[in-house]
């Protein structure tokens, strides 16, 4: 049996033409050397530019660092022995990334049947003299759910009684359907001056295998960072951010493009799974991910994710990967081709059907 891999984070479109063709003229002109390890001026302004036009974020243009590695932001906000809230469920990365400067990751576990909603209390309730920090991710992976302004208000009187760091993770940003606006996290009031921004072309212009993404940060943590990119990446490539600055100028229509397919997929699995007895899964609200929740033969997510390798050839990743609550859950990626989903999904109702 072929095997149809719905496991990864992978956007099956190319990256747009015009980006590629500034890469290649940029390479072509000579950007093939070292430069400043925080990034080169014209990316870095046009980031802001970015942030501030579309997120509404007033970040300076030397708040801003170009990575191929936005992970860095741990090292610049983590000591060792600080705790770190984790809202969950979360990216698999979070823990370890915690764990490898001497934190330690405390869990906020939010609830399904409120749609996974953040809310004060929660926050509040995982707080101690050692908590420095708070990271969330919007839009979500892999629930896609957005974080409305409201919730991320009670986020911001949270961190200001607390003193705490927020650290957004912001890489699907691109990708919101139907009536959930993106809202970035360091827009609202009481944020800016204590959020650290992670941001990355990757899924939003198909760039994956560019490895460029940027952090925005308060002028205070400003200089943690930039050490930590000066000793562990040196610097982004030239051409790479040349690429990047096409991107942000032009390649807006090739976006809408790529999130109008997204969002038909992303229709048509949810409706597709909630057919089938014992499924149910809501209708993400960012990202390209759904996270159904499925009652089968009292199975746990990983024997869910093994039965369906062996039965219907499917890869999915087990939901207690984000978190060991969601024991119910797997999260199936909407990343690639029509056809692929389809099959995918006859292949999944037979087996739960069989």
């Amino acid at each position: 049996m072929d095997i149809i891999n719905l496991g990864g984070g992978e956007p099956d479109f190319d990256t747009p033409p015009n980006i590629v063709e500034a890469a290649e003229a940029a390479m072509k002109s000579g950007m093939t050397h070292y430069v400043n390890s925080a990034g080169i001026p014209e990316l870095r302004s046009e980031i802001a530019r970015k942030l501030a036009s579309i997120d509404g974020a007033e970040y300076d243009a030397s708040q801003i660092i170009v990575t191929p590695g936005g992970k860095i932001a741990f090292m610049t906000a983590v000591n060792p022995g600080d705790e770190v809230i984790v809202v969950n469920p979360s990216w698999v990365s979070y823990e370890p990334l915690i764990s490898m400067v001497g934190g330690r990751a405390v869990f906020v576990h939010l609830d399904q049947n409120d749609n996974f909603k953040l809310t004060r209390n929660l926050i509040e309730g995982a707080c101690t003299p050692r908590t420095k920090a708070v990271i969330v991710n919007t839009p979500n992976n892999p629930t896609g759910r957005v974080l409305t302004k409201e919730e991320i208000g009670e986020l911001s009187d949270v961190a200001s009684a607390n003193n705490l760091i927020v650290i957004s993770d912001e890489v699907y940003d691109k990708l919101v359907f139907g009536d959930h606006p993106f809202v970035c996290v360091a827009s609202v009031q009481g944020l800016t001056e204590r959020t650290i921004t992670v941001q990355s072309f990757s899924k939003g212009y198909a760039m994956t295998g560019w490895r460029l993404g940027y952090l925005a940060l308060p002028k205070d943590l400003f200089a943690s960072a930039l050490k930590a990119q000066q000793h562990i990446m040196t610097c982004t490539a030239a051409f790479v951010q040349q690429a990047g600055i096409a991107a942000l100028k032009d390649a807006e229509e090739d976006v809408l493009k790529m999130n109008s397919k997204y969002e038909g997929r992303l229709k048509n699995v949810a409706e597709a799974l909630n057919k089938i007895p014992g499924v149910k899964c809501p209708m993400p609200e960012g990202a390209f991910y759904v996270f159904p929740e499925i009652h089968f033969r009292d199975y746990d997510s990983y024997q869910l994710t093994d039965y369906l390798l062996n039965e219907a050839g499917v890869v999915v990743t087990p939901g207690e990967a984000f978190g060991p609550q969601y024991t119910k859950h797997i999260r199936m990626s909407c990343a690639e081709a029509d056809d692929l989903l389809s099959d995918a999904l006859v292949r999944i109702e037979k087996a739960f059907k069989s």
